[in-house]
């Protein structure tokens, strides 16, 4: 089945952080899963000898204890049962290392945080946390809601890109949803005129790379409807999800192997970055 049993929530105060845990509660409401809300401070890097390191302390601690609590009022609110945890550390380190120590099997986390330079674009913390985590990770942009009707799965025949299309097809199955499978070329303006028989060619493979996701979903009895685009691969798709009102983008990603754990891939930032909808990163 695709449904989650445990679900990690990372909170930080920030609206966008809270509305990512009111859509998390919505999976425990369906599923009866379990769900922990975290929240961590930065370590202190100060002199641990000060005689208002406490106060100091109490202070950075503030934010955390403040967050949670708000989490606790929207659990209680919701009733939905909640485990609230403050941890102390590198953020996105404390979040996977907990995800792992309570065996959840999902990461909650808005597309923003509170900070200034993580408004630019996908928050750092969120970004650091799909790179290194090597489960599932669910990410909530302000203002959507997360859903299953109609998923938009993005497929480059990689086992990647594998791995969230049996994602996406449980999903469907669970849910009785139907899927949108889009695969895409993105290669320089000049190879259509210096390697045109090489677009072909790809063009090609990005059809049967749909027809291949149609086929193992229509096996289920799943409605498939099928794309191919030319262009930037976070565009095509994410133009797709806001033209066919998709309730969630659903993307494969590499685990945490050597470097690859400092990046989660430009095209699968981007996509998170502008997309209309949850995007949900399925590890393999």
């Amino acid at each position: 089945m695709g449904r989650y049993r445990k679900i990690l929530a990372a909170v930080d105060g920030s609206e966008t952080s809270m509305h990512a845990l009111k859509e998390a509660f919505k999976l425990a409401q369906n599923e009866g899963n379990w769900i922990t809300a975290v929240s961590v401070i930065p370590p202190y890097q100060g002199d641990l000898d000060l005689v208002a390191v406490g106060n100091i302390l109490a202070s950075m601690r503030k934010p955390c204890d403040e967050a949670l609590s708000k989490a606790d009022k929207m659990a209680k609110e919701a009733k939905v049962l909640l485990k609230t945890v403050c941890e102390e550390g590198e953020a996105h380190e404390r979040i996977v290392d907990l995800a792992d120590a309570e065996n959840c099997d999902l990461i909650v986390m808005g597309r923003r945080g509170l900070r200034r330079i993580e408004r630019v674009f996908v928050g750092s913390v969120t970004a650091r946390v799909i790179g290194y985590s090597h489960i599932d990770v669910l990410v909530v942009p302000r203002d959507t809601t997360v859903g299953w009707k109609k998923a938009l799965v993005a497929t480059d025949g990689s086992k990647y890109s594998e791995a969230a299309v049996a994602k996406a097809i449980d999903f469907a199955k669970s849910y009785g949803g139907e899927l949108l499978a889009v695969s895409v070329i993105d290669v320089p303006s000049e190879f259509y005129a210096e390697a045109p028989q090489v677009v072909d060619d790809m063009a090609q493979k990005a059809k049967e790379f749909v027809a291949d996701v149609k086929k193992k979903a229509e096996a289920f009895n799943i409605k498939t409807s099928t794309f191919t685009g030319e262009g930037e691969s976070y565009e095509v798709i994410t133009d797709l999800a806001k033209k066919e009102k998709a309730d969630v983008i659903i993307m494969g990603s590499h685990g945490r192997t050597g470097i690859k754990r400092l990046l989660m891939g430009s095209v699968a930032e981007k996509v998170i970055g502008y997309a209309p909808c949850p995007a949900l990163v399925v590890k393999v």
